[in-house]
């Protein structure tokens, strides 16, 4: 019995929508990266982009267990002496809403070359407004 390869060109994209509104952080980021990889098709192969779109509309309503909304933090640096900039979870939301979505999801991709492709394939939104109707996402229930 031989191997079947399917070509990148050939596999037809879906867009999932996914509503984070009250549900854990965590669990979205792992559905949504789940779709995004391709782990949900039969011919899923982990050197080739397989996924679908996927679409997190409220985001900044995303929950987190526990005391992580102060004590979570996001480290950056500027690449200069004492450039460490910390921030909670609750500082973050405010400034950036989809930040830690976003981060969540890019942490549970691949890292590498594929990865980064895989990430365009995501649009996260704060609110429950987006402009990807025309394609007719499908709503994904957590």
């Amino acid at each position: 019995m031989k191997t079947i390869f399917v070509k990148p060109q050939s596999v037809e994209k879906k867009w999932y929508l996914i509503d984070a509104e009250g549900k854990n952080l965590g669990r979205v980021a792992v559905a949504a990266a789940r779709i995004l990889r391709g782990k949900n098709k039969p011919e899923y192969v982990p050197h080739q982009d397989m996924g679908d779109y996927v679409i997190i509309i409220n985001a900044a309503k995303a929950t987190v267990t526990g005391n992580k909304v102060v004590d979570k933090k996001y480290y950056r640096h500027s690449m200069f002496p004492g450039g460490l900039t910390t921030e909670s979870y609750g500082e973050v939301i405010e400034r950036k809403p989809t930040f830690p979505m976003e981060h969540a999801v890019k942490g549970m991709l691949p890292h590498g070359k594929l990865g980064r492709a895989l990430f365009t394939n995501l649009k996260v939104y704060a609110g429950a407004e987006h402009p990807h109707m025309a394609q007719k996402p499908i709503v994904v229930e957590l």
